[in-house]
């Protein structure tokens, strides 16, 4: 059966129309600039579909939670854990319900997770329930980003992951995914490039143009004509829409998001005065401000101690028979575990922070309750391999000299201080950017300028080019048994001739 969608009317006033069953066999991208009618577009296409074919709307403002009113649409706050957002997914395909994944309220990055655990749930279920579904992601830049921002890493990388699969293998799994975006240069080239169907809005950067131009087959002369879109026309080509490119514009809506174009109103017609006494005056509906707790400071050594002293995360009315030094001994070892892979010197802190809070649960222990700025202090000193523990004043000294650097540098000072102290040799660049969490060298050489700047330690270079680590305020200092300090030829030159020895000696 072939079901016949009604976008709108053609540029001739034709209907336009789009092949659903072509749809859900292929894969359909929407581009334009904001306030080109991208979600209007989204909005007709998925009401005209609703009565044929199940769907799923990751909807990242809330505009699109109108659909539960009106078509019977569930709506799926992602305000879950991972795990809970999976299995709802799961049940989701299982008894075929279109939803829409609200995602409104929450940071980028929770954002670009939330939709990865949804999208990966959808897709990993049983064969046997492998149904035709509509996938639409509206602002689709933002969970497969082209190019690292803000986010973290390991947030983009699972977002990425997730829409990659929906674009490239959702097809034998019966998902058919609709991805809308402001710009094309925006969005990951691998979704992107898995679209068969697309529908082009107005856009006016040359670079975004050209590419619109290309994905349609038109020449470039004609990219221009995308500047001169009005908001709700589109060009459209595509197997489920035309075989070659077709002015359109999209027909009404029965629903209507949270947002919309922006009206002119008049402003309120009130004095200066009154605006004063309105603005500077607190209403008598206003709740009282709170004021600021005073901040303590709470040297390290205190935070290390509530880290390493955590208590049992036992049940109502049980105790913890363990002593402190028991309890010190478990969070060490957890450290030393955690630690033992090679990369998690290189992870970063929020997620080591879930391993560590996963594992004192292992050992019943209070990680839940340790909070993070004490978790990285002792993350810092245990990625340098000293303990906060000290054997005289003079390891106590430096231990409080420490705290004046910030928390992520501790642990490498400390390291220098340790070696110094034993007379070992003095870390290397790459040892010392391990200890800070970094892959470069050269973040090692600028710790190290940045704490001798600061008169914690001093950085000198001996005749055999070996450095040389004096702690300042202690007789401790170690050296790095390396290669000297390599010269130029001429200067070899010149020392060999002082040295009586032959001109071209090197």
């Amino acid at each position: 059966m072939t079901i016949a969608i009604d976008l709108g009317v053609s540029q001739s006033g034709d209907p336009a129309e789009m092949d659903l069953e072509e749809l859900l066999s292929t894969r359909l991208l929407v581009q334009g600039n904001s306030g080109s009618g991208k979600s209007h577009l989204l909005r007709r296409l998925l009401e005209q579909s609703a009565p044929w074919v199940q769907q799923a709307i990751v909807d990242p403002e809330g505009d699109f939670v109108s659909f539960s009113a009106r078509f019977g649409h569930v709506v799926v706050d992602a305000n879950r854990t991972p795990a809970e957002l999976t299995r709802i997914a799961q049940r989701i395909r299982q008894h075929r319900a279109s939803v829409v994944l609200n995602l409104e309220g929450l940071d980028a990055e929770v954002q670009m997770q939330c939709a990865a655990a949804f999208l990966n749930g959808l897709f990993e279920v049983d064969h046997s329930l492998w149904f035709p579904m509509l996938i639409a992601v509206d602002e689709a830049q933002l969970f497969a980003p082209a190019i690292a921002g803000e986010v973290g890493d390991e947030a983009r990388k699972v977002s990425l992951s997730a829409m990659t699969n929906l674009m490239c293998r959702g097809r034998k799994r019966g998902l058919a995914g609709i991805v809308a975006t402001q710009r094309l240069a925006k969005l990951a080239k691998n979704v992107a490039a898995e679209a068969s169907n697309f529908l082009m809005g107005r856009t006016f950067l040359d670079i975004d143009m050209a590419r619109a131009a290309d994905l349609l087959g038109m020449d470039r002369r004609q990219a221009e004509r995308f500047r001169d879109l009005e908001p709700g026309h589109f060009v459209a080509l595509g197997p489920a829409l035309s075989r070659r490119p077709v002015p359109i514009r999209i027909g009404s809506v029965e629903t209507a998001g949270r947002t919309g174009r922006p009206t002119l109103m008049p402003l309120p017609e009130v004095s200066r005065e009154e605006l004063v006494d309105l603005i500077f005056t607190a209403g008598g509906d206003e709740p009282p401000l709170p004021r600021p707790a005073p901040v303590r400071a709470v040297p390290t050594g205190e935070l290390l101690d509530r880290v390493a002293a955590q208590a049992l995360d036992a049940e109502p009315g049980d105790a913890d028979e363990r002593s402190a030094e028991e309890r010190r001994a478990l969070v060490e070892d957890i450290f030393a575990e955690m630690l033992a892979d090679p990369e998690a010197a290189f992870r970063p802190v929020p997620v080591l922070y879930q391993d560590f809070l996963v594992h004192c649960r292992l050992k019943r222990l209070r990680g839940a309750e340790t909070d993070m700025a004490a978790f990285r202090r002792r993350l810092s000193l245990a990625r340098a391999g000293v303990s906060e523990a000290g054997e005289d004043e003079d390891w106590q000294a430096v231990l409080a000299r420490a705290e004046d650097l910030p928390e992520e540098m501790q642990g490498v000072y400390l390291m220098l201080a340790r070696a110094a102290r034993d007379g070992e040799a003095c870390p290397d660049d790459a040892a010392l950017a391990k200890a800070y969490g970094s892959h470069s060298p050269s973040r090692g050489r600028f710790l190290l300028g940045f704490m001798a700047e600061r008169g914690f330690i001093t950085a000198e270079t001996d005749f055999r080019g070996n450095r040389v680590v004096t702690i300042c305020g202690t007789p401790w200092r170690c050296s790095q048994a390396g290669e000297p300090v390599k010269l130029d030829e001429a200067r070899l030159r010149r020392q060999a001739r002082l040295a009586g020895g032959p001109a071209n000696a090197v």
